[in-house]
């Protein structure tokens, strides 16, 4: 993701630089769009006048400081050069947002012995990996040695700054602080081998300081700082004497922190568990020799000696001798072992994106080390901390992507509103009380209390709550969530993409059979592959995996496994291997016992060895080995992958005419097609031969065998839940790496696409020579019958009508690629009917996501988490299928295996968020019927009292907020979403009428108390509270107290998506309780008034009447909510015509449904 630098170099001030981030597509990156620092050093004059200020204010200025700490910084300091800077300001823009995010860091220094360190030369910006914040200087300055300082001093000084865990250091010559990570780009394979010698003590200790310490540290927060929060508000009710509402909001104040602190150490806790690492490894030392160190000390550069028992990896690193068996589903979620064989060397520059095969990531377990040139395993450090793939997920978990979401910016919109509010009561309260001949500093105290009531200071607990329901309620049903803010995103979700395999489908694949090639023709297809004759057919299908043996028991991908049992052979590896050929090799597959000399065969079994191989590549589509076998003069390569690109690599005069019509024959069923192929090699059958082949040389000019069929089944549960989001409006898209026709029958099979509804293929050819890139369509038949379906009937009970504007699009990732390059204008309106996107690439799933982004669609993913983690991170909402409690590829982990969970987070979604809207409209109320209570007795010259205010504050209104947001979700999805915006129309429109409902019951109230002939006027020359009990109070308190439960009622409406109120059993419960409690302090004298500081009311006329006032109140209150639900939506679109919606995909939509493309190429099937 490239920043945005170009307003920022060469024309900007001395101080500003800016930080740019990788434009790879990064799963694990923040989605920063450009960083801005500027520098500061200390001025002796402005800390003087700094600490001037906040003596003579009070110290209110440190408050202000909290919320902008900017402000802080340039009272104290004066600006300076970066080279300078003693405190760096940080300015974050998000790529979603506009708005910058301010951090403060200060600039360390260390002492160090070493002057330079090499900076290669792809710092350069040109190429899109820079990580420097650049100052001033103009790009020719960058040269390819970076020197540390220029002068004799600086040369023993580091400086640099820590921020997000990350350290930057200060290149002198580039003026720019530099990320250490940025230091070793450029390496190449040959470089990690030639580090396989180790570090010397004297480099290890420079580079410790330069790179820090290898440790991810998980900070817990102090809270103090909360209680300075309340100090404001508790310092004004102590001043207006109200003793017992400051003493019961500090200890609230206190247990609600003291909770806080206990809950957040506990989740810091068990992250720190999860990141804290600290072993005890062996790292190799010029001349040979060994040391062990503890891994904090690791730096890059350094080379491990990994032990054959395996264990858990400290850092990152690139393995360059042996091989191992790495179970990485503490990043990926993926729990199959991964094999890692060694970096091939070359000048080729290393990247652990693009060698994630032998490389070895922090956080991973190594289930096993096994040496196979050599007698160790070795692997040299890339990177350590914050700057390893697991520092960059413990990242994005403490500091996660801000939320662009209309419903939280237009939130701190409306606090702003309610403080204008606030602001125009004071003036009104300062001319009221000053009437009233109040003393000034009484009217100060009063006009500052009246800000604490028109703003909720519990808005923001509050609104946690409803978050934190649903949050448990998905724990509950075995959905963790990591990123609670994204629940709300959940109830907005609008499309919604899947994987296939182990998504859509089950994880097992199960072998059909095998399609043998005999010359140029393809055979009749071989259920029992154990029955095929021996031949290079049947060594590939033994050999030409990755398999391993743990604790006796073979481990690997499911589908190899599945491969090898079919033929019946069984893996060995370790001494027994060995022995077997008297030299070493990697593995041995032996064919069955029983079926060692079975009549007929054309050759005898015989063991055959496997001396090398190149593990499967997403990217590749494919994976190789070099295997031999007793009395073979030369050995042989065998390739496993992807029937369209082994056919490629193949020589055409082995491949049939008719490969694509059989190819075509068993993907249309929905089977999965792997193809197999084979070449003798030129070379010796030894282990050393084989490992010095590159993979180019191994896979080319290959002899076509045959076709491996498998069947992959639909999940049961995955019909009904497709079919359910259709009918709900909700885009499913199918994003996938295995064969686009197979991808387009799964499609039509689990409903994404209906039987009715048309189905096209595009397809893109790539500039060649003189021609242009072009696009072709290609229709596609409706498949009758699919693998894995369940019966016609079950099928067909889950069909939907078909909508005929419906059309959907299938392409593929080679596709997807030449639109993105060559047809940019025209691929947002193939994103908008894209269906079906078959062998994509993992960076390409990212990428699509991002692209479905940018048509402003609220973009939903699920996925297995294996080749899914970029596409997860940067959905809004990433949903893995994980067996981990807690896995952090994702905001969202699904402990059960299918897609059920998706509409359990779009129907909690959607709850979690009319929950907050109702929360936070009835906060806003509560806030504004206390402000209207306190403005009419103000005039009058009195309050409410001590614990009046208690009751109203903390046996109300907090229990009835949080018990409001315990309504469970509704039972099913309906096709209407909640708003996400706030400042709507209907809300506004509940909020006024629903503040003038209850003004005019208050001051109604207040009118006929006075029209009473019982009535008898308070002292007006006695302050509050030293004037209560009296009438006005009394009766003003009865009302507003049954108004805030009347309140919390009418705005708890359940359907459409939540359950109905009398579900919500402790809600009710509370409001029948606390309605009670209320009507008899009205009407039962002899209750505690006192303790209240209620006045007695004798007439029991005027009490019934003030009764049928709450009565009215409740039924008007229902009455607006009613008529606003059913008739405003019809009156707004009957006053204002309607108008285009801003959103990009809606109207791409439009254009399509005028003007369809592509157009039709004939009737819908």
């Amino acid at each position: 993701m490239s920043a945005d630098s170009s307003p920022l170099v060469g024309s900007t001030p001395a101080g500003y630089g800016t930080l740019t981030v990788e434009t790879s597509i990064d799963p694990l990156s923040s989605s920063v769009s450009s960083v801005r620092l500027s520098g500061y050093c200390g001025s002796p004059w402005r800390v003087i006048g700094y600490h001037v200020v906040v003596w003579v204010m009070a110290g209110i200025p440190l408050l202000l400081f909290r919320w902008k700490p900017l402000w802080r910084v340039r009272l104290r300091l004066q600006p300076c050069s970066l080279a300078r800077a003693e405190t760096l300001v940080i300015e974050i823009r998000d790529k979603e947002d506009s708005s910058w995010q301010l951090y403060t860091v200060q600039v360390q220094t260390e002492a160090i012995s070493k002057d330079s360190l090499e900076l290669p030369p792809q710092t350069q910006a040109e190429d899109g990996r820079s990580q420097a914040a650049v100052g001033t200087l103009p790009e020719g300055t960058w040269k390819d040695t970076a020197q540390l300082h220029r002068t004799e001093e600086a040369q023993r000084t580091l400086r640099y700054y820590l921020f997000r865990g990350q350290r930057y250091v200060w290149i002198e010559t580039q003026q720019a602080f530099c990320r250490v990570s940025l230091l070793d780009h450029g390496r190449t394979c040959d470089d990690l081998h030639c580090s396989s010698t180790g570090l010397s003590l004297q480099d290890q200790t420079v580079r410790k300081t330069i790179y820090g310490p290898n440790v991810i540290s998980v900070p817990v927060k102090s809270y103090p700082q909360l209680l300075v929060d309340e100090a404001f508000s508790i310092g004004l009710w102590l001043a207006d004497y109200y003793y017992w509402y400051a003493l019961c909001i500090f200890l609230i104040s206190v247990v609600s922190i003291c909770v806080s602190i206990y809950k957040t150490r506990k989740q810091s806790q068990t992250l720190r568990d999860m990141v804290q690492l600290s072993v005890r490894v062996c790292v190799c030392r010029p001349g040979g020799e060994e040391e062990w160190v503890d891994s904090s000390e690791l730096v890059p550069g350094d080379c491990l000696v990994l032990p054959q028992e395996g264990g858990l990896m400290p850092c990152d690193a690139a393995l360059v001798a042996g091989e191992c068996m790495v179970n990485e589903s503490s990043l990926t979620g993926e729990s199959v072992p991964v094999l890692k064989t060694v970096l091939p060397e070359g000048p080729v520059p290393y990247f652990p994106e693009t060698h994630q095969r032998h490389t070895l990531f922090c956080g991973t377990l190594i289930l096993q080390a096994r040496a196979s040139v050599g007698p160790h395993v070795l692997a040299v450090v890339t990177q350590t901390g914050f700057c390893t793939a697991k520092g960059a997920l413990v990242s994005s978990i403490l500091h996660p992507r801000p939320i662009s979401f209309k419903f939280y910016k237009h939130s701190v919109k409306f606090v702003a509103a309610l403080s204008v509010l606030a602001l125009l009561g004071t003036v009104y309260s300062i001319f009221v009380l000053h009437r009233n001949q109040v003393p000034v500093d009484e009217i100060v105290i009063r006009a500052l209390d009246l800000v604490t009531v028109a703003v909720p200071p519990a808005l923001p607990a509050a609104m946690t709550v409803c978050t934190l329901y649903a949050q448990s309620r998905l724990r509950s049903q075995g959905i963790f969530c990591i990123h609670p803010m994204r629940i709300n995103l959940g109830g907005k979700l609008r499309l919604v993409c899947f994987d296939k395999t182990g998504t859509l489908t089950e994880d097992g694949l199960d072998v059909m059979g095998v399609v043998p090639l005999k010359g140029q023709e393809f055979l009749p297809l071989v259920p029992e592959p154990r029955r095929l004759p021996m031949g290079p057919l049947l060594r590939a299908l033994a050999t030409c995996h990755t398999l391993s043996r743990l604790r006796d028991t073979p481990v690997g991908d499911p589908m190899d496994l599945k491969m090898v049992e079919s033929t019946g052979w069984v893996l060995e590896e370790g001494p027994a291997a060995d022995s077997t050929f008297g030299t070493q090799v990697l593995a041995v597959m032996r064919p069955p016992l029983q079926e060692l000399h079975l009549q007929g065969m054309e050759e005898p079994r015989v063991p055959v060895s496997i001396l090398s191989h190149f593990p499967f590549s997403s990217a590749l589509q494919r994976m190789s080995v070099v295997v031999a076998w007793p009395g073979a003069a030369r050995p042989e390569a065998c390739v496993k992958g992807s029937p369209e690109l082994v056919a490629g690599l193949c020589d055409p005069k082995t491949v049939p005419t008719d490969f694509a019509q059989m190819l075509q024959s068993y993907t249309a069923a929905g089977y999965r097609v792997v193809a197999l192929a084979s070449k003798p090699l030129p070379i010796a059958p030894s282990m050393e031969a084989a490992q010095q082949l590159t993979r180019d040389t191994v896979e080319w000019k290959l002899s076509l065998l045959g076709l491996l069929v498998m069947q992959n089944l639909l999940k049961p549960q995955t019909t009904p839940v497709i079919q359910a989001l259709r009918r709900t409006c909700i885009r499913t898209v199918m994003v996938t790496g295995d064969n686009l026709q197979t991808a387009v029958t799964v499609a039509q099979g689990c409903g994404m696409v209906g039987p009715q509804e048309r189905l096209a293929i595009i397809h893109a050819n790539p500039p060649e020579r003189d021609q242009p890139a072009s696009l072709e369509l290609l229709p596609v038949e409706s498949s009758a019958a699919v693998n894995g379906a369940q019966d016609p009937d079950q099928a067909a009970s889950y069909t939907m009508e078909p909508d005929p504007r419906s059309s959907h699009l299938a392409l593929s990732g080679s596709t997807f690629g030449v639109l993105m390059k060559h047809f940019p204008k025209l691929l947002p309106k193939v994103l908008v009917q894209g269906t079906v996107f078959a062998r994509m690439a993992p960076e390409q799933k990212t990428e699509l996501v991002c692209e479905l982004q940018k048509l402003q669609y609220c973009v939903g993913m699920c996925g297995d988490g294996a080749n899914d983690c970029g596409a997860l991170k940067a959905a809004d909402v990433g949903i893995s299928l994980s067996q981990a409690e807690a896995s952090v590829v994702s905001p969202f982990t699904s402990s059960m295996a299918n897609i059920e969970c998706v509409p359990m987070v779009i129907r909690e979604g959607r709850c979690s968020l009319d929950t907050s809207f109702s929360v936070f409209k009835y906060m806003a109320l509560y806030s504004l019927t206390q402000f209207i209570s306190v403005l009419i007795l103000y005039t009058v010259n009195t309050n409410l009292g001590d614990v009046q205010f208690l009751v109203i504050d903390l046996v109300i209104t907090t229990t009835v907020a949080v018990l409001m947001s315990r309504t469970q979700p509704a039972l099913a999805l309906g096709q209407a979403r909640p708003p996400g915006a706030l400042l709507s129309v209907p809300v506004l429109s509940s909020l006024l009428l629903q503040v003038a409902l209850v003004a005019s019951v208050q001051l109604g109230g207040y009118f006929l108390t006075v029209a009473q002939p019982w009535f008898v006027p308070l002292n007006r020359t006695v302050p509050a509270p030293d004037n209560l009990p009296n009438y006005e109070n009394t009766v003003v308190f009865c009302l507003s107290s049954f108004q805030y439960l009347i309140l919390a009622m009418a705005v708890s409406k359940g359907a459409p998506f939540r359950r109905p109120l009398y579900t919500n059993v402790p809600f009710l419960v509370a409001l029948v309780l606390l309605g009670s409690i209320l009507g008899g302090l009205l009407l039962v004298p002899g209750l505690p008034q006192g303790l209240l500081t209620l006045r007695s009311i004798a007439d029991t006329y005027f009490k019934l009447l003030l009764l049928g006032l709450v009565a009215f109140n409740f039924v008007g209150a229902f009455m607006l909510e009613s008529v606003l639900d059913q008739c405003l939506p019809g009156c707004l679109r009957w006053l204002r015509p309607k108008r285009a919606s801003k959103k990009r995909f809606k109207q791409l939509e439009q254009e399509l449904a005028e003007q369809p493309w592509p157009p039709p190429t004939g009737p819908m099937r």
